[in-house]
């Protein structure tokens, strides 16, 4: 599945250090590449927050976690920060086990992370 991506900056000069994007398919290792290279045109500019509307986004897998892990140290640093909106349940329920995880890895590679993410977000999809 694609994944389409909509950027919205500041709406006016007094919220120019904001942006929006929304994301609206699958974030995965192949459409990951393209969310990256988006953002990094986003963070070229003194943006310092960023809010990611996930009401459309059907899957992530490693890939985007890893992609949004680097905009929040990147935010960060710059005493921003990234929000997340509208989470699906079967995108909840990946965040929800990503705050759970200890500080040390449970998986023995990307790949076996991978899979339990799509078997978890298949379960809830399955319930629809």
């Amino acid at each position: 599945m694609p994944l389409e991506i909509q950027i919205q900056k500041g709406a006016s000069p007094s919220n120019s250090a904001t942006a929006t994007i929304k994301l609206i398919g699958s974030l995965d290792t192949s459409t990951s590449a393209e969310l990256e290279s988006q953002l990094g045109k986003v963070l070229k500019e003194p943006v310092k927050e960023i809010m990611f509307d996930l009401a459309q986004l059907k899957f992530i897998s490693s890939a985007g976690l890893r992609v949004f892990a680097g905009v929040r140290k990147q935010l960060k640093e710059r005493g921003g920060q990234a929000s997340f909106i509208h989470l699906q349940p079967q995108i909840q329920e990946v965040f929800d086990i990503i705050k759970s995880l200890p500080g040390v890895a449970i998986f023995k590679d990307m790949a076996e992370m991978d899979r339990y993410l799509a078997a978890r977000q298949k379960a809830h999809q399955d319930q629809i």
